[in-house]
């Protein structure tokens, strides 16, 4: 049963949102479009049961509430058929125009669009039902009809449209409040990267000074290259595959060919957006806890590709795996990137974007982030 309230709660969250792809599922957005027109229904039942200005019987009761409320569902059933369709035929500019700044066309598509709905879910069901209470006095005359319709769509749009403008500032806030977050997170996983690339100098130092030196000038090429790429808001998936190249070939200065990698991804995939820093975390944890302890060392495999709705990211390496004893004198990782990479993907992107670990075939360890594809994920 909680597991039932929590998922309406979680279809409440986006269910007057147009999206391309619901948090919630089908069935459940689905509940949450009975709900809502039920309520309408009871609504409408009662203000037309006060109207009468007499005490209702079971018999008027039933009359005038079970038609309202048959009415109600097939009215909620259009709109959810009718969004469901822009929902999967609009473009993705479209879609990201309307969950917008509610301006005034977006309020006036909002409202035809609604009005629409009413209407041809009125239609249906007097067309089923034979009679809903209160329809034998619509005045279905051309001029008379169209008057009233128009003048409540108007006040329809503008109602929407003051709300959608106060729960669009509410998401402002909320935003701003989730990116000064993103912001923490991203300042706490730098000083990470740097820290541990600085003590892969510092132990060359004891006993390959020249290396050392070599890898301290790579480093700071590196950094060079790629510190601007850190402080910005937005990267993408190609320029974090760069990254990460330059990070393997920085490392394989000193591993030489106890390390060796390999990227693939496709076009489609490198243009989506990503925090920066993202990807680097996990191959610096297959290189440091699977293969540096490895005396045979290994490959560090890092794709990227579009699947089913979702952008795939994947780290892995044929190293010692997640089971492996440590050895002595070995590093040990503490955590913090892998909890930071997730708390990063939950601020971003929600629930569904998660970052799973598990065991690689034949050995080693695959590190896998799953982000839902949304149009703004896709780079200008």
């Amino acid at each position: 049963m909680q597991n039932f309230i929590a998922t309406l709660r979680l279809a409440r969250q986006d269910f007057f949102k147009l999206k391309r792809r619901h948090a919630a599922p089908e069935w459940a957005l689905w509940v949450m479009t009975g709900l809502v027109a039920l309520c309408w229904g009871g609504a409408l039942s009662l203000v037309a049961l006060v109207a009468s200005r007499r005490v209702p019987t079971l018999t008027q009761v039933y009359e005038v509430a079970l038609p309202l409320m048959l009415t109600s569902l097939i009215i909620g059933v259009v709109f959810h058929i009718v969004y469901t369709a822009i929902e999967r035929l609009a473009s993705d500019r479209f879609l990201v125009w309307v969950n917008g700044e509610p301006g005034v066309l977006v309020g006036l598509f909002y409202g035809v669009t609604s009005m629409a709905c009413v209407g041809l879910g009125f239609l249906l069901a007097y067309l089923l039902l034979g009679q809903v209470p209160g329809m034998g006095r619509v005045d279905w005359a051309p001029r008379s009809s169209w008057i009233s319709v128009s003048i409540f769509a108007v006040f329809a749009s503008v109602v929407w449209g003051l709300w959608a403008w106060q729960q669009w500032h509410e998401e402002q806030l909320k935003r701003q409040a989730q990116e000064a977050q993103l912001r923490l997170l991203q300042a706490q996983i730098e000083p990470h990267f740097l820290f541990n690339t600085l003590a892969n100098v510092q132990s060359l130092m004891d006993h390959d000074l020249p290396k050392a030196k070599q890898m301290l000038g790579s480093f700071t090429d590196y950094l060079r290259a790629s510190l601007g790429q850190m402080r910005s808001e937005h990267s993408t998936v190609g320029q974090e595959l760069e990254l990460a190249q330059r990070y393997l070939q920085l490392l394989q200065g000193r591993m030489e060919d106890r390390l060796r990698f390999e990227i693939s991804a496709d076009e489609a995939a490198r243009a989506q957006r990503l925090p920066p820093l993202l990807l680097q975390p996990l191959v610096e944890n297959a290189v440091m806890h699977g293969l540096e302890p490895s005396i045979e060392g290994g490959t560090v495999q890092v794709r990227a590709q579009l699947q089913g709705g979702t952008l795939r990211l994947e780290v892995q390496d044929d190293g010692l795996g997640l089971n492996a004893p440590a050895r002595p004198g070995a590093r040990r990782g503490n955590g913090v990137a892998l909890s930071n990479i997730r708390e990063r993907l939950q601020a971003r992107f929600g629930p569904e974007a998660r970052l799973e670990l598990q065991a690689a075939a034949p050995q080693g360890t695959l590190a896998r982030i799953t982000i839902p594809l949304h149009p703004e994920l896709a780079a200008p």
